[in-house]
C-alpha cells in the first residue's frame, strides 16, 4: 500500500512540476501557402524524373499538421503587419497596424512572455530586423512603415539575439541605433564566421551580413561567403542554449518566399522554400538531442500570390523546366541595367544563359539598344512569365491572398495544433502548454 501511495505520490509531484517545452521554435515561412510547399516537392520530384514526392521537405513530415486561417480584424485578405500580430499576440488588428490592436493600444508578444518567465529569446529573418513579422514581436506601432521608430523597440525588448538584414532606416539612424545598442551590451557581428570568432564571449547578440544590406540575397542569388538561414538557426540555438537554465524561445523568418512570390517568380521562391527548409533541418537536428523539451512549429502569416499549380486544359506540370533558372528576377533587372548600350543579340544571350528562355520580339541581333531600367523591368518580367508558362504554373496575382495556411509541428506537446485554427490561436496554446505566466 505504502508503495502504491508513494508512486502516485512521485506521479502528482510530476504532474504539477510539468512545465511545458524548454526549447520553442517558432518558424515562419512568410507568404507560404500550401502549393509553394507542394509545388517545391513536386519540383523536387521533377529534377528525379518521379511524378509525385519521392523528396519530402523536412517540415511536411512533422506528425501534427493543421490549416491556419490568416483574416485580420479590417480585411480578409492581411497584409504582414496584422497577421504579424496575430501570430505574435493572440490578438486581431488593422492591416498596417503593428503590435497594436485595432484601436492602437500596445498588444504584448508570446517572446516577451518567454523573457518574463525566463527563458532566453531570439528573433532571426532574412529581411530587415524591423519588418513587419520580426517586428511584431517587440515593437508597437500604428504604422508598420514607421521602420526608425520600430527598431527602436528592439532596445526596450532587451532580447538575447536578433539576426538578419541590418534595420532599415537612414544611414544616421541606423548609426545611432547600433550606438544604442552597443552601449546596452549587444555585440554586432557580421558572418557566421564572425559570430564564431566573437558569440561566446558576447552578452547579447546582433548578427547581420558582412558588408551591411536590409536583407540576406535570396537563396538562388547567394555567393558562398553570404549569411544563410540556416547558419542564423545554428548560431541562435549555439548563442540562446547556455543562456538561460529556463531554455530558449527563438522565432525564424523566412522573409523572402513572400518577396519572390510578390514577383511572381516561381523558381526564386521555390529555392526559398528550399533555404526555409535547411533552416528547420537545423532546428530538427538539435530536437532529436532534446525531443522530450522541445517544439517545433512551422507556419505562415499568409499565401502570396495565389499560385496554380497546372494552367493549361493539358492537366500536366513541367515544373523541371524551372530548373534553367539561375538568378532571381531582381538580379536579372540588375544584370540587363548594367548592359546600358548594347545589342539586342546581348541581351538575348544574358536572359537565355540565366532564365533558359529567349526575350520576346522579333530582333536583329546586331540592333541596337538603350537599356532603361523600364526596359529592364519589362523584358526580364515578361522573361520570367514566360518561364513559368513552360513549367506550366502560373499566378493569380503579386499580392496576398485570403487562403489558408498550412500548420507543421513536432516535439513537446505539437499535437495541441490540430484542425483548422485561426493564426491568433498559435500564441494561445503556446502561452497555455509553455506555462507562461503574466509578471
Amino acid at each position: 500500500m505504502k508503495r502504491i501511495f508513494g508512486t502516485i505520490l512521485l506521479l502528482l509531484i510530476v504532474a504539477t512540476g510539468y512545465a511545458g517545452p524548454k526549447y520553442i521554435f517558432y518558424f515562419i515561412g512568410d507568404g507560404m501557402g500550401p502549393s509553394h510547399v507542394l509545388g517545391t516537392e513536386l519540383y523536387l520530384g521533377e529534377l528525379k524524373g518521379v511524378i509525385g514526392r519521392p523528396q519530402k521537405l523536412c517540415f511536411t513530415q512533422f506528425p501534427e499538421t493543421a490549416f491556419v486561417t490568416t483574416f485580420s480584424a479590417s480585411n480578409g485578405v492581411t497584409d504582414s503587419a496584422a497577421s504579424g500580430t496575430a501570430l505574435s499576440t493572440g490578438t486581431k488588428t488593422n492591416n498596417g497596424h503593428l503590435g497594436v490592436d485595432a484601436n492602437g493600444k500596445p498588444l504584448y508578444s508570446v517572446a516577451l512572455d518567454a523573457k518574463k518567465n525566463g527563458m532566453a529569446v531570439g528573433i532571426a529573418t532574412t529581411v530587415c530586423i524591423n519588418h513587419a513579422t520580426p517586428g511584431a514581436f517587440y515593437a508597437h506601432n500604428n504604422d508598420r512603415n514607421n521602420y526608425n521608430e520600430i527598431a527602436q523597440w528592439m532596445l526596450e525588448a532587451d532580447y538575447d539575439f536578433y539576426a538578419g538584414g541590418d534595420a532599415k532606416c537612414s544611414i544616421e539612424q541606423r548609426n545611432d541605433l547600433y550606438e544604442r545598442l552597443h552601449k546596452q551590451g549587444y555585440s554586432i557581428v557580421r558572418g557566421y564566421e564572425d559570430y564564431a570568432a566573437r558569440g561566446s564571449k558576447a552578452d547579447k547578440i546582433m548578427l547581420y551580413q558582412k558588408k551591411i544590406a536590409t536583407e540576406l540575397p535570396y537563396a538562388i542569388d547567394r555567393n558562398e561567403d553570404d549569411l544563410t538561414l540556416a547558419e542564423i538557426t545554428k548560431a541562435g540555438i549555439d548563442f540562446l542554449e547556455g543562456k538561460s537554465k529556463k531554455g530558449f524561445f527563438m522565432m525564424i523568418e523566412g522573409g523572402k518566399i513572400d518577396y519572390a512570390s510578390h514577383n511572381d517568380d516561381a523558381a526564386t521562391m521555390m529555392q526559398e522554400v528550399l533555404d526555409f527548409n535547411d533552416a528547420i533541418e537545423v532546428a530538427y537536428e538539435f530536437y532529436k538531442k532534446h525531443k522530450d523539451e522541445t517544439l517545433i512549429i512551422v507556419t505562415a502569416d499568409h499565401e502570396t500570390g495565389g499560385i496554380v499549380l497546372g494552367y493549361s486544359g493539358a492537366y500536366k506540370l513541367n515544373l523541371q523546366a524551372l530548373s534553367t533558372q539561375k538568378v532571381s528576377l531582381e538580379k536579372l533587372i540588375s544584370m540587363l541595367e548594367t548592359l546600358k548600350e548594347t545589342t539586342w543579340g546581348d541581351v538575348t544571350a544574358l536572359v537565355k544563359e540565366n532564365i533558359g528562355v529567349e526575350p520576346r520580339g522579333a530582333h536583329s541581333s546586331d540592333e541596337k539598344v538603350k537599356m532603361t531600367h523600364d526596359l529592364a523591368k519589362q523584358i526580364a518580367n515578361e522573361a520570367i512569365y514566360d518561364l513559368n508558362r513552360k513549367a506550366l504554373i502560373s499566378w493569380a496575382s503579386g499580392n496576398h491572398s485570403g487562403t489558408f495556411v498550412p500548420l507543421f509541428a513536432i516535439g513537446e506537446d505539437a499535437d495541441e495544433f490540430h484542425g483548422v485554427i485561426d493564426n491568433t490561436d498559435i500564441p494561445k496554446i503556446i502561452r497555455r502548454i509553455a506555462g507562461f505566466k503574466n509578471k
